[in-house]
C-alpha cells in the first residue's frame, strides 16, 4: 500500500512538472497590448511610454497594438476572446466603464471576462481651443452655444466617451445645445482642433498639453478638483460657476480572464518599474500632467465599479447612443 501510495505521488508529481515549467517560462513570445483606440491619443501615448520598459524587464518584444472602434468595444472583445496565456493584454480608457451602459448588447462582460491588473492614473479633462478662437471662459462659450443652438461644435475622443458625456451634463446645467463632433481617437480629435475644422475639443490634460505647450491649443476650463501645476491660470468648472462638474481621465490594464496569477503579478511588477523609470514619471505627471497611482487589481476593481456606476447612470439618463 505504501509504494503504491509512492509510485502515485511520484507519477502526480511528474504530471505536474510540464505546468510549472510553462508558468515559470512565461513569456515565451512577443507580448501584444491592445490599446483599444487610435494611434496618436493618450492611451496609445500612455502604452508606447511602457513598452520600452517591459520589453526590457520581461526579455521579449512588447508590442502595441491599436484597434480602435465602437468607444473601444472591438479592441477590448479581442482581448476578452484572446487565450489566457499572458501574451495578450488590454491598455484602455476611462470610456470602459461606459461600455455596459452604452452597449448593452456586448458580446463580452467587463468584469467577467477580463481581470483587473494595474490602474495606471488619471488626468482630469480640459476643453481647449485653437488661440484664434473667441472662447477665453467658459463663460464665453456658454453664452455662444445659447446664442446659436446646436451651432458651436466640439470634439471629443469618441461617442460615449467620459469627455463626451462631460459636455452633455455641461449643457444640462448649461442649458445649452451644442454640435458633439466624435472621432476614433484622441490624436485625430487634436489634429483638427489645431487645424480649426472644429470650434474646440475636451479631452484629457495628458492628451492637449504637449500642444497646449506648443502654443497651438489654449485651455479654457478644466474639470479636476482643483487647478493642476501646469495650468494655473486656467479654472475650474466649479470655479466657473459649475460646482461638482468634475471628470477625470484614466488608464488601465486588463487581462483575460483565466490568465495565470504569476503571469500577472509578474506584469503588474513589470508596469509598475516601467512608470516609475524617471523618464517616464517625468513624462506622465510634467509633459502630461497626468496623476501617477500604479494601484493594484483590487484598487482598479474597486475604482471600475465606482465609475461604472456614476458614467453609466449618465448615458442612461440621457439616452446616448452609440455610433
Amino acid at each position: 500500500m505504501t509504494i503504491t501510495r509512492r509510485t502515485l505521488a511520484a507519477a502526480a508529481g511528474a504530471l505536474a512538472l510540464p505546468a510549472v515549467a510553462r508558468a515559470q517560462e512565461w513569456p515565451n513570445g512577443p507580448i501584444r497590448i491592445i490599446v483599444p483606440f487610435a494611434a496618436g491619443g493618450s492611451t496609445d501615448a500612455v502604452a508606447r511610454l511602457a513598452s520600452p520598459g517591459l520589453t526590457q524587464r520581461l526579455g521579449v518584444p512588447v508590442v502595441v497594438e491599436n484597434r480602435s472602434g465602437a468607444a473601444g468595444s472591438l479592441g477590448t472583445h479581442a482581448v476578452a476572446q484572446a487565450r489566457p496565456d499572458g501574451q495578450t493584454w488590454l491598455l484602455t480608457f476611462d470610456s470602459h466603464a461606459t461600455l455596459p451602459a452604452l452597449l448593452p448588447n456586448l458580446p463580452f462582460n467587463l468584469t467577467r471576462d477580463l481581470e483587473p491588473v494595474l490602474l495606471i492614473g488619471g488626468a482630469p479633462y480640459v476643453i481647449a481651443t485653437r488661440p484664434d478662437k473667441p472662447y477665453r471662459s467658459l463663460d464665453d462659450i456658454v453664452a455662444a452655444a445659447r446664442a446659436r443652438p446646436d451651432a458651436i461644435n466640439y470634439g471629443s475622443t469618441g461617442n460615449g466617451t467620459i469627455g463626451h458625456l462631460t459636455m452633455i451634463l455641461l449643457g444640462s446645467r448649461a442649458n445649452i445645445r451644442m454640435a458633439h463632433l466624435p472621432y476614433r481617437g484622441g490624436g485625430l480629435a487634436v489634429n483638427d482642433t489645431v487645424a480649426g475644422h472644429v470650434e474646440m475639443m475636451i479631452g484629457s490634460a495628458a492628451l492637449v498639453a504637449p500642444q497646449i505647450s506648443a502654443g497651438n491649443l489654449r485651455p479654457v476650463v478644466q474639470f479636476g478638483p482643483e487647478r493642476l501645476p501646469a495650468l494655473r491660470d486656467v479654472p475650474t468648472a466649479a470655479e466657473s460657476g459649475f460646482p461638482g462638474l468634475e471628470a477625470e481621465a484614466w488608464w488601465g490594464v486588463f487581462a483575460p480572464r483565466g490568465t495565470p496569477s504569476a503571469a500577472k503579478q509578474r506584469m503588474q511588477q513589470a508596469l509598475t518599474e516601467s512608470f516609475r523609470e524617471e523618464r517616464v514619471t517625468r513624462t506622465m505627471t510634467e509633459a502630461q500632467q497626468a496623476r501617477l497611482v500604479l494601484g493594484g487589481p483590487e484598487e482598479l476593481n474597486r475604482f471600475l465599479e465606482r465609475q461604472i456606476e456614476t458614467w453609466g447612470g449618465v448615458v442612461r439618463n440621457h439616452n446616448i447612443q452609440a455610433d
